[in-house]
């Protein structure tokens, strides 16, 4: 028996909103202001859906469970098994030591700190945001520079920084990939849309992080070399985005963006090289720096080996990418379940849609044509090549398994929360509220996405959440629905400083425990003013020729 949405099931918007934000405050309170652990506040806000859902807006209780198994079911497959697959390759990579000989082989190219930062901070973290996210890159960052000689607060704040532009991409393009498959945006548009906006930042960012920790006149001293950083960052990051998909963005750039930066500097040194390892105006932490640490010069065979898992890892996921690849698997094994019960048995309703629209409901199981798949396969053909036995390899797995189980759980019922204020029509109510905003609404709808990030961690969080709502809001105010989608991505990854999971993984990995207010302190202005500019673009592409001509619609 069908069941149509109700928008205002109060008679009154604004009740009717604020009960329809209940479950979005209800995790987000508990992340940012109750410091509940990330899987317990996305379940009590799962909880709260629940009940807001069936006893307010009228949704039949067994659809509203079958809407939160079947993102449970998302959140596993596909976005679950990518995050497992990569944590088990980078486990790989520290266990056998070549992760140590990949550090090495990165510091030892430049001894000027600012050019360690643009090389270590921006293009490897962007690697590492690339392929893992979640967390990954700032731990990474963070404790490098800490082995050589950077103060905590540069170490942790500097790292935070720069994993920005990077992060809508991040895990292999699963902010972008979740965004379309909750709320059904095109996959190839709205990447191609957010890779229409980052690259300006991507262009930006390196120079906000050596003026950040050099000042204006010590940011100058390199610029030919910032320059080139982003730029060669920038530009395969809309050419890929634009052009092949979401999945290899960061992981391209940030390797073309390294391999540029280290052939420029073999031709170009800046005129004099800067030792501080504190930022400016930061002196009084100077005492808090270590000592550098000895760099090891190791045979170019060990850089290679130590390189090759990394490299395998984006020859098997481009190739998982290509249609006639990815259609061959499906083809393959693929099959898809309806959810009974569920599957077009909701109906959309204007003002929403133009007429009454039925929500499919239909899980795929495309276990082999997956991009974890691609990635378990890469960390096996390296772990194999590093000579690691089979016992060895199931062995590390299973801790691997073990290390991320929450983070599943919490990723399993984060889809869940999103998929169900879906079906239930709680994001479009919420949609319809924020449209109120009017001509401001693109600059407010991207300020959204930065607050999604800043309190949940995550921009594929934050895309679960808020992606809806954009799509609404966008449609009653006649804006592009990409352009808005985009704008919850991009403005969001200005969003992932200031969040509390990332301070904790920076002060954490630098051993400066029990800083985090003096870290948050220092990167908030950065965050806040850089999800302003990002918010000036999106009002200028929805409303100013020429930025109009970039809109995807």
């Amino acid at each position: 028996m069908s069941w149509q949405q109700v928008y205002d099931p109060m008679g009154s918007m604004v009740l009717s909103t604020l009960l329809a934000a209940i479950p979005v405050v209800v995790m987000l309170v508990g992340l940012g202001f109750l410091h509940m652990k990330a899987h317990v506040a996305a379940a009590a806000g799962l909880v709260a859906a629940l009940v807001i859902a069936i006893f307010v807006f009228g949704m039949p209780a067994a659809m509203a469970g079958k809407a939160a198994w079947l993102g449970a079911l998302t959140g596993l497959l596909p976005i679950g098994w990518i995050v497992l697959n990569i944590i088990f390759l980078h486990q790989l990579t520290e266990r056998s030591g070549s992760f140590k000989v990949l550090q090495d082989s990165i510091a030892g190219v430049t001894e000027d700190r600012r050019l360690q930062l643009l090389l270590i901070a921006f293009s490897f973290g962007a690697f590492f945001e690339g392929a893992a996210g979640f967390g990954t890159p700032v731990a990474v960052t963070a404790a490098m520079l800490i082995g050589l000689g950077f103060s905590p607060l540069a170490a942790s704040g500097l790292s935070l920084i720069a994993n920005t532009a990077p992060v809508a991409y991040g895990a292999l393009g699963t902010p972008i990939i979740t965004l379309a498959k909750v709320h059904g945006y095109d996959v190839a548009a709205i990447s191609a849309m957010v890779g229409r906006q980052l690259p300006f930042f991507s262009l930006l960012v390196p120079f906000w992080l050596i003026w950040a920790f050099a000042g204006f006149r010590g940011m100058l001293q390199i610029w030919p070399a910032i320059l080139v950083t982003g730029v060669f960052f920038a530009i395969p990051q809309y050419v890929v985005s634009n052009f092949i998909g979401p999945e290899l963005v960061d992981v391209i750039a940030a390797a073309v963006s390294m391999l540029a930066l280290a052939l420029f500097l073999r031709v170009w040194k800046p005129a004099q090289i800067w030792t501080s390892v504190v930022p400016r105006g930061h002196e009084a932490d100077a005492g808090a720096a270590g000592p550098s640490t000895a760099r090891t010069v190791h045979p170019r065979g060990d850089v290679l080996r130590a390189w090759m898992p990394w490299v395998l890892l984006a020859v098997f996921v481009f190739i998982w990418g290509l249609p006639p690849v990815k259609n061959w698997l499906n083809g393959l094994f693929a099959p898809n379940y309806p959810i009974e019960g569920l599957h077009n048995l909701v109906e959309r309703v204007p003002p929403v849609v133009p007429k009454v629209t039925k929500e499919g409901a239909v899980y795929a199981f495309t276990l082999l044509s997956a991009t974890g798949t691609a990635i378990l396969l890469a960390a096996i053909v390296g772990g194999l090549l590093a000579r690691y036995n089979p016992v060895q390899l199931v062995r590390v797995y299973g801790a691997t398994f073990w290390k991320v189980r929450y983070s599943l759980a919490t990723i399993a019922l984060m889809l869940a929360l999103g998929t169900l204020t879906r079906y239930s029509g709680l994001d479009t109510t919420l949609g319809l509220a924020f449209a109120a905003s009017g001509a401001f609404y693109p600059f407010f709808g991207t300020l959204m996405g930065w607050l999604g990030v800043a309190l949940t961690g995550s921009d594929t969080a934050s895309n679960v959440l808020f992606g809806g709502m954009q799509k609404v809001a966008a449609g009653q105010l006649g804006l592009p629905v990409n352009l808005m989608g985009a704008a919850n991505s991009s403005g969001g990854v200005m969003g992932k400083m200031i969040d509390a999971q990332s301070i904790v993984v920076a002060s954490t990995a630098t051993g400066w425990i029990n800083k985090e207010g003096e870290i948050l302190r220092y990167v908030f202005f950065h965050s806040l003013a850089l999800a302003a500019l990002v918010g000036i673009l999106v009002t200028l592409q929805a409303y100013v020729p020429p930025f109009t001509h970039m809109v995807i619609h």
